[in-house]
């Protein structure tokens, strides 16, 4: 039993170079989706440069009797609210601001020592005594010293923001790296982009603000003290007004709330717009729907204009009616010291310090700027803490047998999105070293099943496993070394090409030359100006090319299991079979699940998994399945109505519709070696 400790990639402790890696983020979400996720999930396995192991939120399923998967209920992460966001960012900074309160408690108490100390000197100087001297000298010290303090809080301040700042976007990114894919990929990327840069700035002054504040108050509750010891009347006096004084800040701090929050959302709105309009520049422009497209985008202004209004309009109105209210109490404190300095029961030193002592304590009105910062930190905190609550991808403890030959196997295997079943009850048994190619019309399930087969998404029920241990039992790096995955729409990370072929991971480059031959995009590469030293984005890639690439990072790791989830869609039918020689003969033996649109890639493999909403239609041989009019229908271009199959002929349906099965796991011929059914050749000239 044991809880899984995952490792984060790790991040400089400077804002500026996390909003450059967040860029780098929000932007291949925006253009890979969900595929993007993976892809940068699994580099990021690779690297394992983080020194900070997170807890994880839910345990993995429970199989039938393994032992290995009972994990103790783990609690609820602190950090999915917004309270233990704030909490943890204070804990990560919690020397710096336990300096900034120390520092700003010394200020305050060199503020509240000032008016004794220059009262005090008043009275000797004008009672020419000469031990006013001396007390020149403490008034200059405690001078300096406030405005020594004062410059250590601002820059104490500005770096303890900064590094809380750089941990709540570490922690983000590592929370949406580490959550499930199918999870992460609800929250827009722009949406993202706002969360961990304007709302985790936001929200890394708040342990700053709390200690200032805290501190802030120290004066003022220190000047009334002194009132009372010079004269009580005078304390009496400027604690009448206290009660309309909190009056105003309760009314700003209701007010602002709302209004933040608000103020946030519209932001997040315009940001995920404008990077969904990036992401379609191409559409944008082909379209000629500039106009329409900006006004789309800044939809969402005039909210955002009006919150904004809103806000300082509360702001100015608790400013305005403090400034107004501490004057006067500052005013009405020096008339009774002057009535009391006219009967004689108070000095001209001490009316000197009164006034000064009823100006730090009318500081408590300033208060209003700092509660304003705490109150749009917990509102960004808030925003934030959503990513953190996503729950982590579980793993086990253990390994896979050593003479496994990449047996897959799924038992009732159901997922569900929202409200609806893409995947039901699925049965599914695959020989290890057996090809096998998933086809189904689209939205039938096939590449939730992909996912699932190389747990890049959880079932609702069922088990899956590979050489009979389920993949939730598995450690993390023999899972993620083991099974190896393709996408339609890669995403390529790493400072040079060849450092992304090799997925993060130490590699030698002749193994990432290899798989690129194998891929047939060793030719490309080496004709670019720098060749696998090329950077990613300074590559000029076509689809079918960038898909090629893709491949080559999966061959370079490839193990028991490759999952090919339309990774071969962009690519011409010489190129694809091309391909598909390589696999079969330079790339590790193994199990290999193709998500298959094309006739010919379904005719090449051991065995056709036929998917058909959500369930097995039927499993087998590309030519048993062949038979069947509903089966070729498939891989057939689009017939006029007219041009239908008779509703008779579905009396002869060697395959009709039937709950799932599993796959037969006996010994298939080699399908390279076959001839295609005549029927196969026209639909096959379709396909290209």
């Amino acid at each position: 039993m044991t809880w899984c400790r995952e490792r984060r990639t790790a991040w400089k402790a400077r804002p500026a170079l996390a909003g450059v890696r967040l860029s780098a983020y929000v932007g291949l979400h925006a253009y890979g989706g969900l595929y993007a996720h993976a892809d940068l999930y699994a580099y990021a396995v690779c690297t394992r440069t983080s020194r900070e192991p997170v807890r994880t939120h839910r345990p993995p399923p429970e199989p039938r009797g393994d032992p290995f998967l009972k994990t103790p209920p783990v609690p609820q992460d602190r950090e999915g609210t917004a309270a233990g966001l704030l909490l943890g960012a204070a804990r990560h900074s919690a020397g710096r601001t336990t300096a900034v309160f120390l520092c700003s408690a010394a200020s305050a108490a060199a503020s509240l020592a000032l008016p004794a100390v220059l009262g005090r000197t008043l009275d000797l100087l004008l009672r020419r005594s000469p031990d006013a001297d001396p007390w020149l000298l403490a008034c200059a010290a405690v001078i300096v010293a406030e405005v020594l303090l004062d410059a250590a809080v601002a820059l104490l301040g500005g770096t303890t923001s900064a590094r809380s700042a750089a941990w709540l976007r570490t922690r983000g990114v590592g929370r949406l790296l580490a959550a499930w894919p199918g999870h992460a990929a609800r929250f827009p990327p722009g949406d993202v982009a706002v969360r961990l840069t304007a709302n985790a700035t936001e929200a890394s002054t708040a342990p700053v603000s709390a200690a200032t504040l805290g501190a802030s108050l120290l004066a003022p509750v220190g000047a009334v003290v002194a009132l009372f010891l010079i004269d009580p009347w005078t304390a009496v006096t400027f604690l009448a007004g206290l009660p309309v004084l909190l009056l105003v800040l309760r009314a700003f701090a209701r007010g602002s709330s709302d209004s933040v929050a608000s103020y946030q959302r519209a932001q997040g709105d315009i940001a995920t717009r404008l990077v969904e309009a990036l992401a379609g520049a191409r559409t944008i422009a082909a379209a000629g729907t500039e106009a329409r497209d900006r006004d789309r985008i800044l939809a969402p202004l005039p909210e955002l204009a009006a919150q904004g209004r809103r806000m300082w309009r509360v702001h100015g109105a608790a400013v305005a009616r403090s400034g107004v209210l501490m004057p006067l109490l500052t005013t009405a404190v020096l008339a009774v010291g002057g009535i009391r300095l006219a009967s004689g029961d108070m000095s001209v030193g001490d009316l000197l310090a009164a006034g000064r002592y009823a100006a730090l304590a009318a500081g408590v009105g300033t208060a209003a700027g700092l509660l304003g910062s705490l109150i749009r930190s917990r509102s960004a905190a808030r925003r934030a803490a959503e990513l953190m609550a996503l729950p982590a991808m579980t793993y086990g403890a253990r390994t896979l047998p050593p003479e496994g030959r990449g047996t897959l196997e799924l038992r009732g295997v159901s997922v569900r999105r929202e409200d609806r079943t893409v995947l039901a009850g699925v049965d599914l048994t695959i020989p290890g070293g057996t090809s096998v190619a998933v086809v189904g019309r689209s939205g039938a399930g096939k590449s939730t099943l992909a996912a699932v087969a190389g747990r890049l998404t959880e079932p609702d029920a069922g088990t899956v496993l590979l050489d009979g241990i389920p993949l939730g039992a598995l450690r993390r790096d023999v899972l993620r070394r083991e099974v190896g995955h393709a996408f339609e729409r890669p995403v390529l990370f790493g400072a040079t090409l060849g450092e992304a072929l090799a997925g993060g991971a130490p590699m030698p480059e002749e193994r990432v030359r290899a798989a690129a031959r194998a891929a047939s995009a060793d030719a490309f590469v080496r004709l670019l100006p720098h060749g696998y030293a090329t950077p990613p984005q300074a590559a000029p890639l076509s689809g079918g090319e960038l898909q090629r690439l893709g491949l080559a990072r999966a061959f370079a790791r490839a193990g028991r299991l490759l999952v090919l989830d339309d990774a071969t869609s962009s690519l011409d039918t010489v190129t694809e079979r091309q391909v598909e020689a390589a696999l079969a003969r330079d790339v590790r033996h193994g199990t290999r699940l193709i998500v298959a649109h094309r006739l010919s890639s379904a005719s090449r493999c051991d065995l056709v998994v036929w998917l058909e909403e959500g369930r097995v239609r039927a499993t087998g041989p590309h030519e048993e399945l062949w038979r069947s009019g509903e089966y070729r229908a498939l891989f057939a271009p689009p017939e006029p109505v007219s041009a239908a199959v008779p509703a008779a002929a579905s009396k002869t349906e060697p395959y009709p519709r039937r709950a799932p099965v599993a796959a037969r796991a006996v010994p298939l011929p080699h399908k390279h070696a076959t001839e295609p059914a005549p029927a196969a050749d026209s639909a096959e000239r379709a396909d290209r």
